[in-house]
């Protein structure tokens, strides 16, 4: 019976392949404060948490 592991083929694949595109970011926060509490010296980065907590 031929045996049909996947261990013997994780060696011919790469671990992960990934597109990151480049972010040209041109504007920075003036006020040391706001950007610390935004958590990025780049406006253009500050992505606020909108979503809704799960409720039961």
């Amino acid at each position: 019976m031929q045996d049909y592991s996947f261990n013997e083929c994780f060696d011919r694949f790469p671990i992960a392949m990934a597109y990151v595109p480049w972010q040209h970011l041109t504007n920075v926060f003036e006020n040391l404060e706001e950007a610390y509490n935004a958590g990025t010296i780049f406006p253009e980065l500050e992505k606020p948490f909108t979503g809704r907590r799960c409720v039961q």
